[in-house]
């Protein structure tokens, strides 16, 4: 079986939807060359760089489990949304990755909701 390393331009998509950002991680997260976590950092985190108040959401429906690699980069985007007055969500997490947040203690840092809509609504509410 031959599988294909991903770029980080595979990895993922994203949207403005008014004040949110939305990143949707795509199935070739899943298969992202070792080395290229920084190249993915910069271009999720660059545009983010320049906002103020920045709700950033993360739609994970698409993909299954990730590493520590995207754990990071997680985290380095909560830290942006923070230090600009902004907040993180994420939606669509699996079963597995929902166990990895648990371990890390990240599941109650990071609001989680079933879907990209309910969190859309969450955070028009606040």
């Amino acid at each position: 079986m031959i599988t294909r390393e991903a770029n980080s331009d595979d990895a993922f998509t994203i949207e403005r939807h008014g004040d949110i950002t939305v990143i949707t991680a795509t199935p070739a997260l899943e298969r992202l060359a070792f080395g290229l976590e920084e190249q993915a950092a910069e271009l999720i985190l660059k545009p983010l760089q320049r906002q103020e108040n920045p709700l950033i959401l993360f739609d994970l429906s698409q993909v299954d489990y990730f590493g520590s690699m995207f754990l990071a980069l997680l985290i380095r985007c909560w830290k942006l949304a923070l230090s600009h007055g902004g907040s993180m969500a994420l939606s669509g997490v699996s079963q597995r990755t929902r166990e990895l947040l648990r371990v890390t203690s990240l599941d109650i840092v990071w609001p989680i909701y079933d879907s990209k809509s309910e969190a859309m609504e969450a955070f028009e509410l606040d």
